[in-house]
């Protein structure tokens, strides 16, 4: 089981290598931001004049945007709250439902949305971040202008269908390649700051304060743009079971601020110097030889970025999956040695088409910056909503402390989230119907499961009444174990009172199993199973997973201590259920045709839980809600 990795017991070559993963996996976001944030700023749509004042005033607020949402929040904030470990909305959303059960309900809901919003992100993130690499052809080669969309689909199919072959090939070179981009991007920034080092007075907070008071007509669009420079802050969160608190600390402090510093205040230099610059500062940067090289390590740097917010989609997929809220799916690990390399092709294909949509739809990268705004600025709320019920509920923070640092945090991301809303029209429509689709799914399913397992509790058989009926109807006892799978732990499995009911016979061994999910990412293996001894040879087992890992029910049993359980000699009962709509209650008639459609595509239960397809039984029924 993989735990939270900590450097300060390994050594030195693990430490290091431990701040390359760092940088590949989790700063690959934030750190292709200089690509576009700044040329959003001085958009012509914006009419904020390149003056020396407007400079300084934007890179300002980007410097100190940098600190508050990144260094402070999460960084200095967030990253304390973690869960076993793990970091991410769902993971605190866990975190915040166990230590304040009364508000369980309502950090579910939170976290739900949270989750929509960071799916949305993971669509938006590879088309812009791919796009506005391959836009740097323009400025090399203008000829080229053509081929930008056309490219930029063509590697956004090749980056999605590598995934089937998983990142532990490439993942080696992740790290390097993002710390070259680092060093290179603070070198040009440096490289232009030679020139007017006047430019580093924009490290005052004066600067933003002025500009925001004497240009209140231009604030909040600017504002809405000076966000770009703090997307992928949430991957610091949300990453962190990989690889870390430290490392991401270190590495941040270290590296990542002091390029990202340099360089935008290298492109403010460099607009200073010459206004015209404007249209792609980050570009203008290099020296006209060096414009080709640096457009393909932007592109290798963007395909990392994208790979990262793959990748956590495919986690926050699986999270979803083994917590209840999504129908279950064909997950497959692409790593012997690395269990959180997954793969789920139906989360793939579905980023991919998305992606190449966006690319189609949009044209531009600067077209994709009003949606990509508002994704982020609205999962970062999420998560500062659900971070306050852990600082009063989890560190004990009193209610004074923990209020006061959520409101000075929710006006941080509320004036971000403002500015962002009046690019709702613009294209911030896009993340917004995303998240509103997968809450309205996700909560159906949900809810939907509830409504199910209530259905079939209600018509279960006591156990006690069961062995009665074992002895009244003088059931045959066959050689082997039977194991029928249950929702509940306590009753007659449905499909043991089928079985019963048509057959006559009960298996000398019975075990009754019930799979649970608990609210942390990975359970101990001396807390994997539960093993209870009942009457009549039965026997109740809980098998009890983290949300981060994936059942291996053959496994499991194989290494259990149950009496009589020979693999070959084993029986697996699943039910099957067909959902049909009828006059009950409990859920809107849409929702139950919408929950009806999603069973319909849910992963057969025996794959899920890696049972040899050989040894299953299905015994089908109809439940109507």
């Amino acid at each position: 089981m993989r735990q939270p990795t900590t450097d300060s017991t390994v050594p030195h070559e693990s430490a290091v290598a431990l701040r390359l993963t760092a940088l590949g996996i989790v700063y690959g976001d934030i750190g292709t931001s200089p690509l576009y944030a700044l040329r959003e700023c001085f958009s012509p749509l914006h009419g904020v004049a390149v003056t020396r004042e407007s400079v300084l005033g934007v890179l300002s607020l980007v410097a100190w945007a940098l600190i508050l949402v990144v260094s402070v929040k999460y960084v200095g904030y967030l990253m304390r709250a973690d869960n076993r470990g793990e970091g991410g909305v769902l993971a605190l959303m866990g975190l915040a439902s166990v230590a304040a059960p009364r508000k369980a309900a309502t950090a579910t809901l939170i976290g739900l949305l949270g989750a929509g919003l960071l799916l949305g992100d993971g669509m938006i993130t590879p088309a812009i971040s791919v796009l506005s690499a391959v836009e740097g052809l323009e400025i090399a080669t203008p000829a080229l202008g053509h081929l930008v969309v056309p490219l930029t689909i063509a590697l956004l199919i090749g980056l999605f269908a590598l995934q089937r072959r998983g990142t532990s090939g490439v993942g080696a070179v992740f790290g390097p390649v993002i710390l070259l981009w680092f060093v290179v991007i603070g070198g040009l920034g440096l490289r232009a700051l030679w020139a007017d080092p006047g430019v580093l007075w924009a490290l005052s907070p004066s600067f933003a304060v002025v500009f925001l008071a004497h240009q209140p007509g231009h604030a909040l669009t600017v504002l809405g743009s000076v966000f770009l420079a703090v997307t992928g802050a949430e991957a610091l969160y949300a990453d962190m079971g990989h690889v870390g608190r430290r490392p991401i600390r270190q590495t941040w402090y270290g590296i990542v601020l002091p390029a990202l510093l340099l360089n935008y205040l290298g492109q403010g230099a460099a607009l200073l110097a010459d206004p015209r610059h404007a249209t792609s500062p980050f570009f203008m940067l290099a020296p006209d030889w060096a414009l080709v090289p640096l457009v393909l390590l932007a592109t290798a740097a963007t395909i990392i970025a994208s790979q990262a917010l793959i990748s956590g989609a495919f986690s926050l997929a699986r999270q979803a999956v083994m917590l209840g809220f999504w129908p279950r799916m064909a997950i497959r690990h692409t790593s012997a040695a690395h269990v959180g390399q997954i793969y789920i092709p139906t989360v793939n294909a579905l980023l991919m088409l998305s992606a190449i949509a966006l690319v189609l739809g949009f044209g531009s990268s600067s077209a994709l910056a009003a949606a990509y705004g508002v994704a982020v600025v609205a999962a970062m709320i999420t998560t500062t909503l659900l971070a306050y019920v852990v600082a009063r509920f989890v560190w004990k923070w009193s209610a004074v402390a923990a209020i006061s640092v959520t409101v000075v945090l929710l006006a941080l991301d509320g004036s971000f989230l403002f500015a962002n809303l009046v690019k709702v029209a613009q294209g911030g429509w896009f993340p917004l119907v995303i998240a509103g689709t997968f809450f309205v799914l996700m909560t159906t399913w949900r809810r939907g499961r509830q409504l199910m397992q209530q259905h079939i509790a209600a018509e279960s058989l006591d156990l006690d009444d069961f062995y009665e009926l074992m002895r009244v109807e003088r059931a045959a006892r066959v050689p082997g174990t039977a194991v029928f799978m249950t929702g509940t732990g306590t009753g007659t499995p449905a499909a043991l009172l089928h079985n019963f009911t048509h057959n006559r016979v009960v298996h000398e061994h019975v075990v009754l199993l019930q799979v649970v999910t608990a609210d942390e990412p990975r359970v101990p293996p001396t807390q994997r199973l539960k093993i209870e001894p009942l009457k009549e040879g039965f026997v109740r087992a809980v098998a009890l997973y983290g949300f981060m890992e994936e059942p291996d029910i053959a496994r499991l049993l194989a290494h259990a201590d149950l009496p009589g359980y020979a693999p070959n000699y084993t029986a697996f009962f699943f039910g099957r259920e067909t959902i049909l709509r009828g006059a009950r209650g409990g859920m809107a008639a849409w929702r139950k045709h919408l929950f009806g459609q999603l069973s319909g595509l849910a992963q057969p239960a025996v794959a899920f839980f890696r049972i040899p397809p050989e040894h299953v039984i299905e015994v089908g029924r109809h439940i109507r809600l």
